[in-house]
């Protein structure tokens, strides 16, 4: 997997609702609303939005908006009056994603009694879904350093340092000590529902105890090879992680 560092940037172009429209006054003074784009518009972005969930799934998030569009079939300046800077883009797709890896981490944690079952079915579907390819890069860098720590114990060690700053905004230390700012509700939440998981099958003595958050974030973000054939891509996922959720289960004592 290539994952590149980007600037998340604060502005966004997004409405409350996620969409992305003209903002136009109402002509009283009070804040403007967001127009609904038209038929055509709404099917670029639609086009947009695939293609960089794409693009960025195969290349990373260091992949140029020319790539985007061209898989878009649209011209680059159809991308930048959607998304006003690659920030943005990046963005959208980012938080998309993490939004359902969360929602597939709650459905299992929800419908699966055995705490092993449901730890397996989330890895699953989220590899199958692709979405861990697309992560914040910052989500998985960071539990590189902390997981290194030496001392730490495997319980305090489960979620991604992170520190708040001003405002309440979320910001992530990466292994070089930089930080980037992330969503702070989206990135939260689903760190928590992924460490109830681990958390559970843990405790059940199913997962090895020095497995954390960070490594099963990581074992979704690699374990769905971007090949040509979509065949030979799925076959290769699922033997894949067949061989990494082996290496997460516990091994009774000799």
């Amino acid at each position: 997997m290539h994952t590149h560092n980007s600037h998340w940037s604060s502005t966004s172009a997004l409405s409350p609702g996620g969409a992305v429209g003209a903002a136009v006054s109402d002509g009283r003074g009070e804040s403007p609303r967001t127009a609904p784009l038209r038929v055509d518009a709404q099917r670029n972005l639609e086009h947009v939005l695939r293609a960089a969930r794409e693009v960025f799934g195969e290349l990373g998030y260091g992949a140029p908006m020319e790539d985007v569009a061209r898989r878009a079939r649209v011209g680059v300046g159809t991308v930048y009056r959607r998304f006003p800077s690659k920030d943005v883009l990046v963005r959208r797709i980012a938080e998309e994603e993490t939004s359902r890896l969360t929602e597939q981490a709650r459905a299992a944690l929800g419908q699966e009694d055995e705490p092993w079952s449901a730890l397996s079915r989330f890895l699953r579907t989220s590899v199958a879904s692709g979405a861990g390819r697309l992560l914040p890069p910052q989500v998985l860098r960071v539990g590189v350093a902390e997981d290194g720590g030496e001392g730490v114990p495997a319980d305090e060690a489960r979620v991604p340092q992170q520190r708040t700053q001003s405002g309440g905004e979320l910001r992530l230390v990466a292994g070089d000590g930089t930080t980037a700012a992330v969503d702070d509700s989206g990135a939260a939440a689903l760190l928590e529902v992924v460490g109830l998981l681990v958390d559970r099958a843990r405790e059940a003595g199913e997962l090895r105890t020095d497995v954390s958050v960070s490594d099963v974030l990581l074992v979704i973000a690699t374990a769905a090879p971007s090949l040509p054939d979509p065949a030979q891509q799925a076959a290769a996922s699922a033997r894949l992680l067949d061989i990494l959720l082996e290496g997460l289960r516990s091994r009774p004592s000799a």
